[in-house]
């Protein structure tokens, strides 16, 4: 004959706390574990975003007016893509010690091209690309002071 035991699965005041606190203290622990596996962030390496919606890409180099590269410029792309161009995204990308960066998995077809737009304090400058001309874009930009 085969018993079946049933056990009474209430928890206490007293366990409770004790199940909180201790999760309290496990999600403390969480960021300081993820911060100590962090490896430093080379200057050298070109900074990738990849929009996933397509094969082309867009390599940059942003100069200032002197011909020097610009650390930590903001690159940006709105692109609306497929039927009706209902699709909207967002994409923005910081340039290394090099001045480069780039934008991979961007679409081969939009309606009205990319416009890219990149700006550090008060220089900007921005530059358009017809993806179905040109799939593999390699561009060049030199970052101006904005005009007040």
């Amino acid at each position: 004959m085969v018993g079946v035991f049933l056990m009474d699965m209430r928890i206490t005041p007293r366990q409770t706390v004790a199940l909180s606190t201790a999760f309290m203290f496990a999600m403390l622990l969480v960021p300081v574990l993820k911060s100590q596996n962090v490896a430093p962030v080379d200057p050298k390496t070109i900074p990738v975003v990849d929009g996933g919606i397509g094969p082309c890409s867009a390599d940059f180099t942003v100069n200032d007016a002197n011909g020097a590269p610009v650390y930590n410029a903001k690159i940006r792309v709105h692109i609306a893509y497929r039927f009706m161009s209902l699709h909207k995204l967002d994409l923005e990308v910081g340039t290394n010690a090099a001045g480069q960066a780039r934008f991979t998995g961007l679409p081969d077809r939009t309606k009205q091209g990319l416009f890219f737009q990149a700006s550090e304090g008060r220089r900007e400058a921005s530059v358009f690309v017809d993806p179905a001309k040109t799939c593999k874009a390699e561009l060049t930009i030199t970052l101006e002071k904005k005009s007040q």
